[in-house]
């Protein structure tokens, strides 16, 4: 008998945007095992939950094997090569029929993750010559990293050591697992934590404070926090005169709000604040911590952010240890095309588009319904979910119905791809080379390693470069993708960062492309004036109050529509609430991760659950007037009274998007408002 043939790979894992450091086993070309890489700077060896099941997610029996085309409503097995065929003559045919422009083009989070995915998705969208490019930036990231942006000139990060943690809006635990891990070590040394969250988290416990906020009013306590700070003279007067501009309109702004007047809205007591505020700002190398877009989803949300920069900034907590740092960005190569015209938002949210000459190309996913059919004929989906993770679910699939062509390349069957004309099946990031690079925004480590192709792709699936290249043959748009394999499009990305695949190849564990910098020189920030700019005129210009304010949620208890809703809808929902066991919609299927958390839960105190008969584990109806969900109640004395909390990413009537509102938006970047809604709970089985 022949001796059994063992590999070892190193890869990044895939699942999220940390990219942890993942050694992967193969035995005769199958995948038997994966732990974690003890020299990755980041996750130092460990594995959280859902990485440890890399392999039932890559040998999953429900993994899409082969192309389906739609044929009277039911799903028929096709070849690659009709399938690819028959979409380059529709997107042909819609182009030459209603322009460029009809075709649309969405990458989700499994994209933002793959570097490679989202840009050769940029580079056929742009081949097609369309502008219509969508993706989880217009919920996601984006937001904070304009608001940095408009700040700094540059998006400065959080880092993982800290003497003092402000976790505003998010767990670690469940959403940060590096950052989990550092705050485990650092606690043990002395450093101090204070949590900020509607639901007391585990960690809390631990907290030098704990500051039950109502969702939506974050930028409510932000502005308190700088009105103490200034008032007291806490601020670090040689770094804002040195480094800042605008402060002196900064004074006489925030006056108006004062820790009594944040404690009407946000419900933390003025003490409080107080104590918070001096705390942070006597506290070298403290640093905010962000949760997953909790600030961005909300009215108020750039403002939040702005504000949220401006305490690190009055404090002097930017580039030290511990604070924010502004890092070099990795030298990549732009592999997209040029392409002219401008992604739907651009007009009525500029700042999301250009800030400063910049561009970019993500449209406003939350105005696309709008456009369907009229202006926008067909949808390529690339590694993503939107009837899930996008706003106003019941409109967005209504829109997905009237479209002549979607398409969606996919590892599952989602409630996209259901939906779709055509399901191509796409290779897991383990059966090819990619690059493995977390963009800077997890905690400033200037690493990257190069993801190995471990083994074959199993059944018919494709990696995203065999998708695009060929799919752009049939166009007649070949010569756009000259690329054979992926190891040779990982070349070019890296080609101007100093760093070559080969040393890559024999780097497994990967390398740091640049060493930290703490210190601020006339070089650290981009903006016009060289300087943080607290008062911005960009934002003025795009007709936005220049200094942080605060607006309160549209559909609130002290919101403009309560009137209208309060009655019916007397509680305060958030969405989105981040779970350990999974990653946005992602690893639902995975039965080992099910076990642990096997049904979508809606969380709120005691009181308010008497109050509205309901009982732990009660089947329970909540509801918005954009819709309803069904979920498990779970009763807890750690969630704020009057709050329900439910988590995003369930299909089906726990799709936590059938209850927000793609209309509800955020007035400069146009982001919805997940936190802070008006909704109604009730025993699934009780009438209306």
């Amino acid at each position: 008998m022949s001796a059994t043939k063992q590999e070892k790979y190193n890869t990044g894992c895939y699942l999220c945007y940390h990219s942890c450091g993942a050694e992967v086993t193969v035995e005769d070309g199958k995948v038997v095992g994966i732990q974690g890489i003890k020299e990755h700077p980041l996750n130092k060896g460990e594995l959280c939950p859902k990485a440890k099941v890399l392999t039932d997610h890559l040998y999953h029996p429900d993994r899409l094997q082969y192309p389906l085309k739609k044929v009277n409503g039911k799903f028929e097995r096709i070849s690659w090569e009709q399938a690819l065929s028959e979409i380059a003559a529709k997107l042909n045919q819609l182009k030459e029929e209603h322009g460029p422009e009809a075709n649309a083009f969405f990458c989700g989070s499994i994209g933002v993750e793959s570097l490679e995915m989202v840009t050769l998705t940029h580079r056929f969208r742009a081949a097609m010559e369309s502008s219509q490019f969508f993706s989880v930036e217009s919920i996601c990231y984006r937001m904070r990293i304009r608001s940095r942006q408009i700040t700094f000139g540059k998006y400065p990060v959080e880092e993982m050591d800290s003497p003092l943690y402000i976790l505003w809006g998010h767990n670690p635990d469940a959403s940060d697992f590096p950052l989990s891990l550092a705050l485990e070590e650092n606690l043990k040394k002395g450093s101090k934590v204070v949590v900020i969250d509607p639901r007391r988290i585990p960690i809390a416990d631990q907290a030098e404070m704990y500051m039950a906020i109502r969702p939506g009013t974050d930028g409510a306590l932000a502005l308190a926090l700088i009105h103490v700070i200034i008032n007291e003279n806490l601020y670090d007067a040689e770094f804002v005169k040195k480094w800042t501009l605008g402060f002196d309109k900064l004074v006489p702004h925030v006056q108006q709000y004062t820790p009594e007047w944040a404690e009407k809205i946000t419900y933390v007591p003025a003490d409080d604040i107080r104590k918070l505020a001096r705390l942070f700002a006597t506290t070298k190398g403290a640093g905010i911590f962000q949760g997953t877009c909790t600030q961005d989803h909300s009215a108020n949300g750039t403002q939040t952010d702005r504000a949220i920069a401006i305490l690190q900034s009055i404090t002097g907590n930017i580039n030290v240890p511990g604070g924010w740092v502004v890092s070099p960005r990795l030298k990549l190569a732009n592999l997209t095309l040029p392409s002219e015209g401008k992604p739907l938002g651009a007009d009525e949210y500029p700042l999301f588009y250009e800030i400063w000459g910049r561009t970019s190309s993500y449209g406003v996913q939350n105005m696309f319904h709008e456009q369907v059919p009229d202006a926008i004929k067909s949808l390529i989906v690339v590694g993503g979910n939107p009837l899930v993770t996008m706003p106003d679910s019941n409109a967005l699939k209504e829109a997905y119905r009237k479209l002549e062509l979607l398409v969606v390349y996919e590892m599952f069957m989602t409630e996209t791809a259901q939906e779709a004309h055509y399901v191509l099946p796409a290779a897991s990031q383990l059966e090819y080379a990619s690059l493995a690079y977390n963009y800077n925004v997890c905690h400033c480590l200037p690493y990257m390693m190069l993801r190995e192709k471990a083994i074959e792709p199993l059944y018919e699936g494709k990696s995203t470069l065999y998708f695009f290249r060929e799919l752009a043959k049939a166009c007649g748009i070949g010569d756009k993708f000259p690329w054979e394999t992926e190891e040779e499009l990982v070349a070019d990305e890296i080609s101007p960062s100093g760093i070559d695949l080969e040393t890559l190849k024999q780097q497994k564990d990967g390398v740091y492309y640049t060493d930290k910098v703490y210190h601020v020189d006339d070089k650290t920030f981009y903006t016009p004036s060289g300087l943080i700019e607290i008062y911005s005129e960009a934002i003025k210009e795009a007709g936005h109050d220049p200094l942080p304010t605060y607006l309160e949620p549209t559909k609130s208890p002290q919101g403009p529509l309560w009137e209208k809703l309060g009655e019916r809808y007397p509680l305060v929902l958030a969405t989105g609430i981040r779970r350990l066991h999974s990653t946005n919609s992602q690893l639902r299927n995975i039965e080992a991760l099910r076990l642990e958390e096997p049904h979508p839960l809606a969380e709120l105190g005691p009181q308010t659950a008497a109050q509205y008969g309901v009982e732990h584990a009660d089947d329970v109806i909540v509801e918005t007037d954009r819709g309803w969900v069904k979920m498990k109640a779970h009763v807890d004395e750690r969630v704020m009274e009057g709050v329900v909390l439910v988590p995003h990413g369930w299909s089906g009537d726990a799709n936590c998007n059938r209850l927000t509102d793609a209309a509800c938006r955020e007035p400069i970047m146009g982001y919805p408002q997940f936190k802070g809604i008006l909704c109604s709970i009730r025993k699934a089985d009780a009438t209306a």
